[in-house]
């Protein structure tokens, strides 16, 4: 009999996280070795009907308003109470509240195996998150890192290094391929982007919701970069509270015919297939930025600051270039070089997809993924023998 998986999301909202947990479950569901269950907290957002699409059935929801209500511990008893039913053999989570609520339901239903994830470096996390969530990874048996940089910092902050595996992130090439009937012109018209042969497109992928993306920073680039390539145009696409200081800010930098706001992008490839360079800018918080693989993926030329699990994917000079973090200057000396160099920046997406192919793949995540899965299962099948003849010998 296959042993029963169950992958639990925060929400089907478009973020990293949330991307890597409806892939991963649609892999393992395609490699056919597992029986595989999806739960979330929050049923919301685009990504709902491609799990949807799975046809693994119900994905039921245990919605949390917060962790210090009566309703949590309603929540978490009742998500206790489906993994007994379904017999739960393995639970994995993805980001700070899955990890805290799937691991105390998990370990008061006894799940044999519980994996939960650190996706970020700790900067963007309080005190007491930090502590709370060390609660939960005492409850897990591994923590799936998605850096070497994550895993790291994980040990530096008191969590056993033979406790953490580190697996990156998979990226779906073909889902920012653009299609076959490409056509530039009616691509950049349906992004709501300026026509013209000459144009080029400097573009950064990242919600608005926190400052550690920076985008004051590759905006503040974008001005040094204009005054140097009049014919540039850079593109944010993402949503959040901070959208309305951006576009005040891009106004106040003499910008504002320049610079373009997407909002949620549902035309990623198409997005990325009309860029010249793409930037990752943020100062602080990224484990291993999903963004970065995307671009990479799409054959562009990168350029990113030194931040998380950056240096694991950009080979520097040569798929890309890292940077300091709100260091505008070198920002825009790199973007421009690869602006006014085409055959360079070409030459480095081509090479940048071919890492992402070799490191990056769906293929190598799902297989690391079920190696981590058949280990933790033979140790808890090993450690079940062992418990039964202790009390055999008891017995007797």
């Amino acid at each position: 009999m296959k042993p029963n998986v169950l992958q639990l999301v925060g929400s089907f909202q478009q973020g990293g996280s949330e991307r890597q947990a409806v892939q991963v479950t649609r892999l393992l569901h395609e490699g056919g070795r597992y029986r595989v269950h999806m739960a979330c907290l929050d049923r919301t957002g685009v990504l709902l009907k491609e799990a949807e699409h799975l046809g693994l059935g119900d994905v039921p929801e245990f919605p949390l308003s917060s962790f210090y209500d009566r309703n949590a511990l309603i929540q978490v008893r009742r998500f206790a109470r489906y993994l007994r039913e379904h017999e739960i053999d393995i639970i994995q989570t993805y980001d700070f509240y899955t990890n805290v609520f799937g691991m105390a339901a998990a370990a008061l239903a006894r799940v044999p195996v519980r994996i939960a994830a650190r996706r970020e470096t700790l900067g963007f996390r309080t005190r007491a998150q930090i502590w709370t969530e060390r609660r939960a990874f005492n409850l897990a048996h591994v923590i799936v890192a998605n850096s070497e940089a994550v895993r790291e910092e994980l040990i530096e902050h008191g969590v056993r290094a033979e406790k953490i595996v580190t697996i990156y992130n998979g990226m779906d090439t073909e889902r920012v391929a653009p299609l076959a009937d490409f056509k530039r012109d009616e691509a950049l018209i349906a992004l709501g982007l300026p026509l013209g042969a000459g144009r080029q497109f400097v573009t950064i992928v990242a919600n608005m919701h926190h400052a550690m993306k920076d985008q004051a920073t590759f905006l503040r680039a974008a001005r040094r970069v204009k005054d140097m390539v009049p014919e540039a145009a850079f593109v944010l696409a993402g949503e959040g509270k901070l959208m309305d200081e951006l576009r005040a800010l891009a106004a106040e930098l003499g910008l504002a015919q320049d610079v373009f706001f997407t909002g949620r992008c549902a035309r990623v490839a198409e997005l990325l297939a009309v860029s010249d360079v793409c930037v990752l800018s943020s100062k602080g918080v990224e484990g291993f930025s999903h963004s970065l693989v995307e671009y990479m993926a799409a054959a562009r030329p990168v350029v990113a600051t030194d931040i998380g699990g950056a240096r694991e994917a950009i080979v520097e000079g040569e798929t890309g270039y890292i940077i300091q973090p709100e260091d505008v200057e070198a920002l825009a000396a790199r973007v421009t070089l690869l602006l006014k160099e085409p055959e360079r920046a070409r030459r480095m997406g081509l090479e940048g997809l071919r890492v992402v192919k070799e490191k990056f793949s769906c293929a190598a995540q799902l297989e690391n993924v079920e190696r981590l899965y058949e280990r933790l299962l033979g140790q808890d099948e090993r450690a079940g023998r062992k418990n039964s003849s202790r009390l055999q010998a008891v017995k007797r």
